[in-house]
């Protein structure tokens, strides 16, 4: 039986071996433990700072129970691992968060369902398993709309835009796997985000709600905190936190939100892991997201998520972002992060950079841009 908190020098075990799982390793180093990544890649970013590595897959018994027995706790770094493969892991050591939380986030049917439970607004939505279907969803929804494929997709991939009733047969006959989702069309002003962290004694820390900007459904630029009136800041962690009890949450949760034109706060979608928006925490903040992560799941007590400086944070995206790392390194004030993947693919996540502000001097645009130079 693994007892808790962790005694320095435990090994932590990492499911999945990206830049999420890298960030948390180095966090995790900083405090004393070892990380053991489970991934399916060779020289995968976590694995290059680890202390050991099981090369498999993510659903393989043998592979995973030998996993199990050589760490002290398990976590995940994304949602697109076997829920039956943290089963397993769960009977032999911790996972945290559980396994059932994992699988409300896998299935965008079952996470919308979750969070209208727990009091969470979304966009109007409707499951659909055929054509007719569709059309009527439409017909009560109304256009435009989004349809998604209910489990896989990210950045973007896996959704069609339906603006006439011609685009609903190819978007549906092209998104696989069904069922999929059709979600009403948010005239949004903003989109946001709230990362907290929950202990097992139901103490929780939450950063300061921040805006996100993407570009062709990737995330560009985080703001931290974000420009929006306190009533909303103060919804978004509401919502963040009741989800978080509602969970029964074990680690980090991130929410991403849609502000509509009148001020509603509407849930997208949670991560019950770290998240992109929430990087800027590793330079702005006395404890990152990270480290967070880290004590959540290894039972030390949670500091405030406090912020000592405003923020921006900018992905490095795909080979256009890569061209960019040698004036990132080179610009006074930029704080550049490369996570050691070996190829720069489009839409790929290769790196990010901060740039802090004192606390409460964000500058407006134009600022910003001056403040990132090359990269801006």
């Amino acid at each position: 039986m693994t007892a808790f908190p962790l005694s320095p020098n435990a090994t932590i075990g990492l499911v999945g071996g990206g830049q999420l799982g890298r960030m948390s390793a180095l966090a995790a180093a900083r405090l004393g433990y070892r990380c053991h990544i489970l991934t399916r890649e060779t020289d995968s970013p976590a694995a290059q700072v680890s202390h050991a590595v099981t090369i498999s897959d993510y659903s393989e018994p043998n592979s995973l129970r030998a996993f199990a027995q050589a760490v002290d706790v398990i976590s995940f770094e994304f949602e697109n691992v076997s829920a039956e493969g943290l089963d397993l892991l769960a009977s032999i050591r911790p996972v945290r968060p559980a396994p059932s939380v994992l699988r409300i986030s896998q299935d965008r049917l079952d996470e919308k369902t979750f969070l209208n439970g727990a009091g969470a607004a979304t966009a109007p939505w409707a499951p659909v398993g055929s054509l007719a279907e569709l059309q009527a969803a439409v017909q009560r929804i109304g256009l435009p709309a989004v349809l998604k494929t209910t489990r896989l997709g990210y950045d973007g991939k896996g959704q069609a835009t339906l603006r006439t009733v011609d685009d609903l047969a190819p978007a549906f006959e092209r998104l696989n796997p069904k069922p999929l989702v059709l979600e009403g069309f948010v005239d949004f002003a903003q989109e946001i985000s709230v990362v907290l962290a929950r202990g097992a004694d139901g103490v929780i820390a939450s950063f300061d709600t921040v805006e996100n900007r993407h570009r062709a459904h990737i995330l560009d630029l985080t703001l931290a905190p974000a420009r929006v009136p306190d009533a909303i800041s103060a919804a978004a962690q509401d919502i963040a936190r009741r989800v978080a009890v509602a969970l029964d949450l074990v680690g980090l949760l991130a929410v991403e939100m849609f502000v509509d034109a009148t001020g509603k706060v509407l849930v997208n979608e949670i991560a019950p892991r770290p998240h992109n928006s929430g990087h800027w925490t590793i330079d702005a903040c006395p404890a990152s997201q990270f480290e967070m992560h880290i004590r959540a799941i290894a039972g030390l007590p949670l500091p405030p998520a406090v912020r000592h400086s405003d923020a921006v944070m900018k992905n490095l995206i795909g080979p256009e972002g890569m061209a960019l790392w040698p004036a990132a390194v080179a610009t006074p004030g930029l704080i550049p992060h490369l996570y050691g993947k070996s190829e720069a693919l489009p839409g790929r996540k290769m790196g990010h950079v901060t740039r802090l502000f004192p606390r409460n001097a964000l500058p407006g645009d134009f600022g910003i841009a001056a403040a990132l130079g090359p990269l801006a």
